[in-house]
């Protein structure tokens, strides 16, 4: 069923469609929320997330929109959630750079480049997350973003240049 039925039929009072729908989305929403802050907090983001959702569902006018609604909604609650927290301690960044110690040549190379995701600036990140990560498109990123085409191109263009500098400087090869 595709998400576009699966809203309407949630928006009649469906819970089964509404049900099918959080199962499709809650992981790729919570890898989203992951990404962009840390693990220990994106279960508390995507919870208000999901609120969220089944709070606006009724007011969704296209249906066929519903991935780049959603993302909208998730990147507003990451925004909401780093706001709160640097207005709390605003000399203290909120970066996780806790590094998980193992032999595998694997993990080391996967936490290497978490690592360097979580050095890019939180614009250049999100939209490479929303890009590359999610699969979302240049023109969905845009609308999740609330900021023109060009922009998200040229943010992916600095986030992937940033991301290369970052990898050379430990070593690896583009």
């Amino acid at each position: 069923m595709t998400d576009e039925l699966l809203v309407v039929r949630a928006q009649l009072g469906d819970r089964t469609a509404l049900a099918e729908m959080v199962a499709r989305w809650r992981v790729p929403v919570w890898r989203y929320v992951q990404r962009m802050l840390d693990a220990d907090r994106a279960d508390d983001v995507s919870q208000e997330i999901w609120l969220a959702v089944v709070r606006g569902l009724p007011r969704l006018r296209e249906p066929a929109r519903f991935a780049p609604w959603l993302f909208a909604i998730a990147r507003r609650s990451v925004v909401d959630r780093l706001r709160t927290e640097y207005a709390a301690a605003p000399e203290t960044p909120v970066r996780d750079d806790r590094c998980v110690e193992d032999l595998s040549d694997t993990v080391v190379a996967r936490t290497e480049l978490v690592g360097a995701l979580t050095s890019l600036p939180v614009l250049e990140r999100e939209i490479l997350v929303l890009h590359y990560l999610e699969d979302l498109s240049v023109q969905d990123c845009a609308h999740i973003c609330r900021v023109p085409v060009g922009t998200v191109k040229s943010r992916l263009h600095r986030a992937r240049r940033l991301l290369r500098e970052h990898l050379s400087e430990k070593g690896y090869r583009s």
